[in-house]
């Protein structure tokens, strides 16, 4: 029997497809006006044919045990159906093109994985391919939808070789990770388990029982290698205490230098550690104030030498390229000391009145991002603050914060609320060209004068006739950020308007669809949040009577 993967008259038919029937025609086909047609009912009675003539393979393998149960409770029937719509959307499912006002359901998917699992909700078993090509295909979603999917996905992903990396991002092999009484499972999967998977057992005692994992990590510590023992101490900052100091203490004498300096940089932000308090004489005899001028001026004397104390306590002795030494090094004990020794030692200053005295001999840039760094590792909200200054002031919009990334950093320490406010104010300055970094650090959705400042601004870049894809960026964010309430504001905003002489052409009408696009993509998280409630009727439709 001739197999159908060699039938010559698939071969005839596909050459002839190739080829074109005017010039090679299949027995069978008539010639002529018709030939296409009946090349391609030829075409779809082969593709038949040869489905149908497969013979079912010999089982080779005992079958596969059952898939595990899911405890959690099914999707509502309307996120199931959303779900599918948003899997369907994904990169090469053949839906790609210009989306003109269509809202981009692949980048709601995120929004919709994180409410779902926030709700403890299990997936309808045939989503689970499609989940499981999604995190294949976005290592950014990859966690949330592995979560979503559940242990059915992982079971699935033992029997085809593309889904295999769920396994590995899963500790255990998808396996749930042990419960705190589950002694000896943990010391078994710290003792036996990959790499990745000792991480996750160390991440997930520490968040639970920080003292649990210490000691757990201290039991092999010894035997561990270097760039392991890396990862392992960097799992400290989830619960980092004060009593840490004695084991972090010991490893600043570690043979390998980036855990040491890590070491050193945990011990940092431990305001009462022995090394945050030798850092700060370090730093304070570095800096002074000299009040014999008109004015009391910050006066810098960084460190000539980089000594063995220095060095242990993680101070790196050689710069990087085209960076003094000197420089370098008071750099380094500045962010390492103590953000609360300051004022004590300058003159009882606040954090604030600091930051606005002079610093002699160019010093002021070095010091400042110093303290920029100091009040990050440290979380100090009173310094950032400080440090950011307010956000309607010029030029790099704080005494301290020297970069978009170091502002974003900042904001980073204050509470949700006064995060918001600060870059709302600052976008209501500066507008939006250098607000996308600081608007990803705020919390979703964004809060209500945010997110009014944002569709303003768009609004005052549509009137001066830039192109909308100049603020891309920003749109993508405010699709996903945005409160689902503000759609009513964009309604006015829908009309194409008269272009002024000097605005790029046609910029008005791309406008309109992209306000279109924001607007309809901010109706569509509301009727995705209102879908996970099963009792509670879409926004906008009014339920009917009971009859």
């Amino acid at each position: 029997m001739t197999t159908p993967a060699t039938s010559p008259a698939w071969e005839e038919l596909l050459t002839a497809a190739l080829l074109g029937t005017d010039r090679r025609t299949p027995e069978g086909v008539p010639r002529g006006r018709a030939a296409p047609g009946a090349l391609l009912d030829a075409a779809a009675a082969e593709t038949v044919r040869r489905r149908a003539g497969l013979r079912p393979g010999r089982a080779a393998a005992p079958r596969p045990e059952a898939a595990p149960a899911d405890p959690r409770p099914a999707l509502p029937p309307a996120a199931a159906r959303r779900l599918a719509l948003l899997l369907a959307d994904r990169p090469g499912a053949g839906t790609a093109g210009r989306r003109g006002t269509a809202p981009d359901l692949m980048e709601l998917l995120p929004q919709w994985l994180q409410t779902a699992n926030t709700r403890g909700l299990a997936p309808p078993a045939e989503s689970l391919p499609a989940l499981l090509d999604a995190a294949r295909a976005r290592t950014d979603l990859r966690p949330a939808a592995l979560e979503f999917a559940g242990p059915r996905a992982l079971w699935l992903a033992r029997l085809n070789p593309d889904w295999r990396f769920a396994l590995r991002a899963t500790p255990g092999g998808g396996g749930a990770l042990p419960g705190p009484r589950e002694t000896e499972r943990i010391a078994k999967l710290w003792r036996e388990g990959l790499f990745a998977e000792r991480v996750a057992v160390l991440s997930a005692l520490r968040a639970r029982d920080a003292d649990a994992g210490r000691e757990l990590l201290v039991s092999t510590w010894p035997t561990e290698r270097a760039e392991d023992r890396l990862m392992f101490v960097d799992s400290l900052r989830t619960g980092l205490g004060a009593r840490d100091e004695p084991f972090l203490e010991q490893a600043l004498t570690d043979r390998s230098r980036t855990v040491r300096a890590t070491a050193a940089e945990l011990l940092s932000a431990l305001p009462g550690s022995a090394l945050a308090a030798r850092m700060a004489v370090r730093a304070g005899a570095c800096v002074s104030v000299d009040r014999t001028r008109d004015t009391p001026t910050i006066v810098v004397e960084a460190p000539h030498e980089c000594d063995p104390g220095m060095e242990r306590d993680g101070v790196s002795p050689k710069p990087p390229a085209g960076r003094g030494e000197r420089s370098w090094w008071f750099g380094q004990l500045v962010e390492s000391a103590p953000l609360a020794t300051w004022p004590a030692r300058l003159g009882g200053r606040t954090p604030r009145e600091i930051l606005a005295l002079p610093v002699a001999d160019d010093w002021l840039g070095e010091l400042h991002a110093a303290w920029c760094r100091a009040a990050v590792r440290q979380r100090d909200a009173d310094w950032s603050r400080a440090l950011l200054g307010a956000p309607s002031a010029p030029g790099a919009g704080g005494p301290g914060a020297v970069s978009l990334a170091e502002r974003a950093k900042l904001l980073g320490t204050l509470p949700v609320g006064e995060r918001a406010a600060w870059v709302a104010g600052f976008i209501a300055a500066h507008g939006l060209s250098e607000a996308f970094q600081l608007l990803g650090v705020c919390a979703v959705p964004w809060a209500e004068p945010l997110g009014r400042s944002v569709v303003d601004a768009l609004n005052i870049a549509r009137d001066a006739g830039s192109y909308p894809w100049s603020f891309s960026g920003v749109m993508g964010l405010a699709e996903r950020c945005l409160d689902p309430s503000e759609a009513s504001r964009l309604d006015g905003l829908l009309a194409v308007p008269d272009e002024p002489e000097d605005a790029s052409p046609g910029a008005g009408s791309y406008w309109a669809e992209a306000f279109q696009r924001l607007g309809s993509t901010l109706r569509l998280r509301a009727v995705m949040r209102a879908e996970f409630e099963p009792a509670s009727p879409l926004p906008g439709v009014t339920p009917r009577p009971a009859a």
